[in-house]
């Protein structure tokens, strides 16, 4: 069975797909219908689709998965889409995005997003009256900037992405609203311990704490062995605890270069590394730029 790759790149390629806004990190759909022809999809990129009308069902990860008017699907990086079937009158819109930029939109929400996806597996949303209410309201207005043109004074980059980190942070609010039902539900059996040492693992990663640690480290907080800490991170979310750590690591350090005023010594301090000369070639060999050249905008940014 063919398996199509999705990623930035074969989205704003495919002419069968119309997309209204794409660059390096995102690209947003207004038409998917043509994914109904594959067989199966990889999907490479973190995603959201929002049901305007009509239904789809399919597999994700090998987990039944249906989509009604009015929901939100929440799409992990990765995810295998099989036995797709979209209803006739089937629309959505949807925004595909890079781990560099969930990152950057979410920040101290990410572990909302995680926690999500990974601990509770929670990949359909459905809106109420005032959150479509909002949505409707701020498609209108991505619509508007993107109408504009790129020559024209609103519109920019900045203006589209700061008006989707928006859409994202209040989808986060949904999320956390759904994910304190479930625990308050007694119909919701209890997570297994394999669950538990996970999302212990994201909230330390992701506490106002050092988070240049090593795996050792984390292992140790969580009085288990490093390799049972791998295994359990392979198998709810498909990674390494070393590249959830290398991947926060690297948006602090985007962080507190970009957004604060902070020295180099006092963010190596903050980010636990030896020296400034060891921060130094971290950022190069994950960046590809010096802790400089990230600070002030030049070079390239992407991992």
């Amino acid at each position: 069975m063919h398996q199509e790759e999705v990623t930035l790149q074969s989205l704003t390629d495919n002419d069968c797909i119309k997309v209204s806004y794409s660059d390096n990190d995102i690209v947003v759909v207004d038409d998917v219908q043509q994914f109904a022809e594959f067989g199966s999809a990889h999907i490479s990129l973190n995603g959201i689709a929002v049901c305007t009308s009509g239904r789809v069902t399919a597999m994700m990860n090998s987990n039944k998965m249906e989509l009604n008017k009015n929901q939100v699907a929440v799409v992990p990086k990765n995810a295998i889409i099989t036995d797709l079937m979209l209803s006739p009158d089937f629309k959505l819109k949807a925004m595909f995005f890079s781990d560099r930029m969930l990152q950057s939109f979410l920040h101290e929400k990410i572990s909302v997003w995680n926690e999500t996806m990974y601990i509770h597996r929670n990949n359909i949303l459905t809106l109420d009256d005032d959150a479509i209410l909002f949505y409707d309201h701020f498609y209108s207005m991505l619509k508007l900037v993107m109408e504009c043109g790129p020559n024209h004074i609103y519109y920019s980059n900045e203006v589209i992405q700061s008006l989707l980190r928006a859409a994202m942070l209040a989808l986060c609010g949904a999320m956390k609203a759904s994910i304190n039902k479930n625990v308050s539900d007694p119909s919701v059996k209890m997570r297994s311990s394999p669950s538990v040492y996970f999302q212990r693992f994201l909230n330390l990663l992701h506490s106002g704490d050092v988070r240049n640690r090593s795996v050792q480290y984390y292992a140790k907080q969580l009085c288990i062995t490093p390799k049972y800490l791998t295994i359990i991170c392979k198998k709810h979310s498909g990674k390494t605890p070393l590249e959830w750590i290398t991947g926060q690591t690297i948006e602090n350090i985007r962080y507190y270069l970009r957004d604060t005023d902070l020295s180099i010594k006092q963010i190596c301090d903050v980010l636990n590394f030896a020296s400034p000369s060891f921060f130094g070639k971290y950022v190069r060999l994950h960046l590809g730029v010096t802790p400089g050249k990230l600070r002030s905008g030049e070079g390239s940014t992407n991992p």
